[in-house]
């Protein structure tokens, strides 16, 4: 919903003319994923629309029909328009900062756990890669506002250690923004 920020975070100036979604789905674009889907609110795919921003042919763009469950409805919302049940990355729009290294990191070291956390210095970061086992069952959940961190929890964690802190960032705010991006109007 964007709300602290007051404006579709997706849209944000990255570099040189880039979003923050364009630069998102160009490092998993190079990974690469076979998919990525890309779920918004009613009112950011019209934005994105107007933008006439230009993505890959393996990303798809999915409505959450209530944004306000929050975070988990719309993981749900995009889980549900998988071509196939395989690992899944689950990246927030407001951490732009992720590399092919960061996605092979996860994708190495998740094993036969059931989801794998980058981690810098004791604290977990984004993206997150689930298991085929988690996609089901959150797929299959009764619920759409649930907390993800804590729903995890019933799940097999494994982590990975990055040495990079902006895995930690969340950018929520104008404030955040600036001091992230001085210079880049977004």
């Amino acid at each position: 919903m964007s709300e602290r920020m007051g404006k579709p975070k997706f849209a944000l100036g990255f570099e040189m003319q880039k979003t923050f979604l364009e630069e998102i789905i160009a490092r998993y674009s190079e990974f690469p994923c076979e998919e990525i889907i890309v779920v918004m609110n009613v009112n950011g795919r019209a934005l994105l629309d107007s933008l006439k921003i230009k993505l890959p042919a393996n990303t798809k763009i999915t409505i959450n029909p209530n944004p306000e469950h929050g975070r988990f409805s719309s993981i749900k919302t995009g889980l549900n328009h998988l071509s196939n049940r395989t690992a899944v990355f689950i990246h927030n729009v407001d951490n732009p900062f992720v590399n092919v290294g960061l996605l092979r990191a996860l994708s190495t070291n998740l094993g036969h756990a059931d989801y794998c956390v980058p981690m810098f210095k004791n604290r977990g970061g984004h993206p997150i890669l689930i298991s085929p086992k988690v996609v089901d069952a959150i797929i299959n959940c009764s619920h759409d506002d649930l907390n993800l961190k804590e729903y995890l929890k019933a799940f097999e964690k494994k982590t990975s250690e990055i040495n990079n802190p902006k895995i930690l960032i969340n950018i929520n705010s104008i404030q955040d923004y600036e001091e992230m991006f001085s210079g880049i109007k977004g």
